[in-house]
């Protein structure tokens, strides 16, 4: 999840990512200017992806499905029991607010990575960085030259909810 807040008086925004948005709101600083969870088109995308070494996957796909799966189970149980992810947050000292916490769980919407197409999110923001001169490659290039969907479309056929 990104939010971009700004503050009004010192003219500056900056990227914040949780408690800081939540700290932010309940101070009364500032407005927020961008959230990916909730505005679009950000939000019909993923926020997060996994990449890994190609080398890796050719030599251990079993170990890389397995990571992959263990993360989708973890956004699974995130969704399942929010309460307790806010509170291991707060054990495992990751943050020392549990509301903060609930909230950020209970914002990111991390049922979604069934439905997203990953594809179209890699080319979403490879074409903003494409746009922004940050990468020379198109996205489709980049897309055909560097992806491979075959565990995730495998998960989402084995871990249908």
């Amino acid at each position: 999840m990104f939010v971009w807040h700004a503050r009004m008086l010192l003219e500056y925004a900056f990227l914040a990512f949780p408690p800081e948005p939540q700290e932010l709101r309940a101070s009364h600083a500032g407005h927020v200017i961008l959230d990916t969870t909730v505005d679009r088109p950000w939000s019909q995308y993923f926020c997060c992806m996994v990449a890994a070494n190609h080398n890796y996957i050719l030599r251990h796909p079993v170990a890389t499905k397995r990571a992959l799966r263990a993360i989708l189970r973890a956004a699974d149980f995130c969704v399942s029991d929010a309460p307790a992810v806010a509170r291991r947050l707060v054990e495992g000292g990751i943050t020392g607010e549990y509301d903060y916490a609930l909230q950020t769980v209970r914002e990111i919407q991390y049922d979604k990575w069934r439905d997203y197409d990953a594809e179209d999110t890699v080319r979403f923001y490879a074409l903003r960085l494409h746009e922004a001169g940050m990468i020379k490659s198109l996205p489709q290039k980049l897309i055909t030259d560097n992806t491979d969907w075959r565990f995730l479309s495998e998960l989402k056929r084995e871990l249908k909810a």
